[in-house]
This record gives C-alpha cells, sequence and structure tokens, in this order.
C-alpha cells in the first residue's frame, strides 16, 4: 500500500488582469479575469487542517478570490505586495475532499490590477498521519 501524499504542487504561471501588456514577464500566460481552473490529487479520506501557499507577483490591492472546488475562501486570500510575495492562508469556508479537487484563483474586476500567480501548494493532513 503506498503512502498518502499531504501536499499538491499546481503551476499556474498566468497572469490576471485587463491589459497583456502591463507586466514584463513572458513566463506568465495571460488570462484576463480568472486564472484556468487548475485540478490536484487529495489521497486521504478525511483531508484535515488544509492550507495552501500561494507565489503572487505585484498584486496591487485586497480584493481577489481563491476558489477551492468552486467555493470562495473566507477572509481575504492574498494581500497587496509589490514584487514577489509567498502567502499563506488557511482553506475555510471550501473543503477538500479525496480525489479530484480544483483550484482557481479569480481577480476582483471592479479593481485596477495586475498581478501575476506562479505556484501554488495545497497542504493538508490525514487522520492516519503521525502527530507534527
Amino acid at each position: 500500500m503506498s503512502p498518502d501524499t499531504d501536499y499538491a504542487l499546481v503551476t499556474v504561471l498566468e497572469h490576471l488582469g485587463e491589459d497583456p501588456d502591463a507586466l514584463n514577464i513572458e513566463w506568465a500566460e495571460f488570462v484576463g479575469d480568472a486564472s484556468t481552473l487548475h485540478t490536484f490529487e487529495v489521497t486521504t479520506t478525511k483531508p484535515l487542517d488544509a492550507y495552501f501557499e500561494i507565489q503572487l507577483y505585484d498584486v496591487g490591492t485586497f480584493g481577489h478570490e481563491v476558489l477551492v472546488n468552486g467555493e470562495p475562501l473566507t477572509g481575504f486570500d492574498f494581500p497587496p505586495s509589490d514584487g514577489w510575495q509567498l502567502w499563506i492562508d488557511t482553506v475555510t469556508g471550501a473543503t477538500l475532499q479525496q480525489g479530484e479537487n480544483t483550484i482557481q484563483i479569480v481577480r476582483d474586476g471592479e479593481i485596477d490590477d495586475e498581478f501575476a500567480i506562479g505556484n501554488v501548494i495545497i497542504h493538508w493532513r490525514s487522520e492516519s498521519s503521525r502527530e507534527r
């Protein structure tokens, strides 16, 4: 029996905004107001204590959303910051499930903001995980 993993790496590499030329980053595909719907696998039956880490470039304001399985997370999902940041937050307001899950980042279309997303890592703990 193979061991349960306790995280999933999702490579996004997308630019959210209104102007494809606003950021000088060749590695990020311009996608407009919402990232591609990305899927990841949860290998445990009861994922617990989930949180995510997200790499962001040049977020200008609050108000953008992270959706997990189509549900928006509660609170603000990431803060403004010039240049690169690595933000960590809990998965609240949405539930991970065994098998396929989705994650999507949605830009607040009412705000003039251009930013890029690098990678997202979703972590969880299973009931069978050793105490950490």
